[in-house]
């Protein structure tokens, strides 16, 4: 059985949370509840997790989905290096944005979830994970004499594969030293009624 990719599980993780941090928080500072400016921190911070996970990290085997329009985030998520692409960063930064919105009844949801996502990164870190960008792959050209093997031999119409069984060399030859001459014409000519 294969090892577990920790990491994919807190980026979807972090990226939930995210959204649901920013929900609580419209709800709060809408709602204009008495600490509405945790709710007000709670929409900036989710949507800085939101930004900050949306490109998803490539697996170590196999083939890893790109999100639709992740190729620009990856490189806003590259420019930072390390401090993006260690775990161990990631969560502590997570759990650190997590601790104010908990302050706030609408956006307990959204810290909790965030401290869970915390946690999972944290375990990814200790398995060795880190962030890596996906990368396109150079598209390889199919070279044009590799796809032909052999061209056809008669003009199309062609007969099924059965019905143009060429004859064996002995037959060919056998069949050219009977007759002796010009072979005739196998297509009986019909003449027209005038």
């Amino acid at each position: 059985m294969g090892q577990i990719e920790w990491a994919m599980w807190a980026n979807e993780q972090a990226l939930a949370s995210g959204l649901i941090l920013v929900m609580g928080g419209i709800v709060a500072t809408a709602g204009q509840f008495t600490k509405w400016y945790f709710g007000a921190y709670s929409i900036g911070a989710g949507v800085f997790v939101c930004l900050l996970e949306y490109p998803r990290g490539k697996r170590r085997k196999g083939s890893t989905m790109e999100r639709c329009g992740q190729k620009y985030m990856t490189r806003v998520v590259k420019v930072f290096g390390p401090l993006t692409r260690n775990y161990y960063v990631r969560a502590f930064l997570h759990l650190a944005l997590s601790v104010p919105a908990g302050f706030l009844l609408a956006t307990i949801l959204g810290t909790a979830c965030l401290a869970i996502a915390s946690c999972i990164y944290l375990l990814a870190a200790f398995r060795g994970e880190q962030w890596v960008p996906i990368e396109p792959k150079p598209k390889e050209r199919p070279q044009v004499g590799g796809t032909i093997k052999q061209p056809p031999s008669n003009p199309p119409p062609r007969p099924p594969a059965e019905a143009r069984k060429k004859p064996s060399e002995g037959e060919a030859a056998g069949a050219a030293g009977v007759s002796g001459g010009p072979q005739e014409n196998p297509v009986p000519v019909i003449d027209e009624v005038v």
